[in-house]
């Protein structure tokens, strides 16, 4: 997992191959205006979904894990807990991974929980564990799913 401020994004780009894709296209794009849903930036390689969520409380919020791709999350408009806890501390999920939606949750707490800020985005990877979306009120927010 990685934490850091959009405007660094480039110590990250080499991480994978399309970070410099996914970052040059959110840094040089009004996002905050486009519309909500699905923006594919190379098919189902690398696409963004554009979203404004109803936060939830931490306890109404379960950890998730994907297998086939990375999550990057990039609040815009405001800021966002996230809990976090690793897979390999995890004990069985509330149903069996789908594969198809590449999703998977566990009804367990998140052992440590932090603030994403808007300006700032956070890179999950498959072995971390995560509950995003935790707080008050709406968020617009990026959910870019850069697959592995």
């Amino acid at each position: 997992m990685i934490l850091a401020k959009l405007s660094d994004s480039n110590r990250y780009e080499n991480l994978h191959p399309l970070f410099k894709q996914l970052f040059d296209y959110v840094k040089s794009n009004d996002l905050m205006n486009k519309d909500l849903g699905r923006i594919e930036l190379q098919g189902d390689d690398l696409f963004i979904n554009n979203s404004e969520p109803t936060l939830l409380s931490k306890e109404k919020q379960v950890l998730e894990v994907h297998q086939q791709y990375i999550d990057v999350h990039i609040p815009l408009n405001g800021n966002e807990i996230v809990g976090w806890k690793a897979l390999s501390n995890l004990h069985e999920p509330m149903h069996p991974f789908d594969i198809e939606k590449d999703f998977a949750v566990y009804d367990e707490p998140a052992s440590t929980y932090f603030e994403v800020k808007s300006g700032e985005f956070l890179i999950v990877y498959p072995e971390d564990a995560h509950a995003p979306i935790i707080g008050e009120g709406k968020l617009r927010k990026l959910i870019a799913k850069v697959k592995l």
